[in-house]
């Protein structure tokens, strides 16, 4: 079961938000104003970012700090060890629990892999196609 947090005073998309969490068979709890507490992982996550880009490196435009940040997640999920995952990356642990319970993902995310996702086939030997 997952849990999906917001302020109790956002009303706008309410309706929609919550017939979509019942349809995922979602928890949806509340927040209540100005008292938003999380648990941290939100803000540890956001310090291992920034350890690892602005304390890190200088940028000489924002351009260079944008591309920075968009590639940060791949190399997060796919090379961080992670001691919570028994030593595994993000994405590792993702694939392994693929292969013993597939039925709990909607995709393969064997197929979520960045880069080339395309078969190659060799192009055909034109001698051997006859024109007539």
């Amino acid at each position: 079961m997952q849990l999906a947090n917001r302020s109790r005073d956002t009303n706008a998309f309410e309706h929609i938000f919550d017939r979509v969490c019942r349809e995922h068979e979602n928890e949806h709890r509340l927040t209540t104003v100005k008292h938003p507490w999380t648990n941290g992982q939100v803000e540890r996550m956001n310090r291992t970012i920034k350890e690892a880009t602005v304390k890190r490196f200088h940028y000489d435009n924002h351009d260079q700090l944008r591309t920075h940040l968009a590639d940060f997640p791949a190399a997060y999920n796919l090379g961080r060890r992670l001691k919570t995952l028994s030593g595994l990356t993000p994405y590792e642990y993702i694939c392994k629990i693929w292969t013993s319970e597939p039925d709990r993902f909607t995709l393969n995310p064997i197929h979520q892999m960045p880069g080339l996702n395309i078969q190659i086939v060799p192009p055909s030997d034109p001698s051997s196609s006859a024109i007539s």
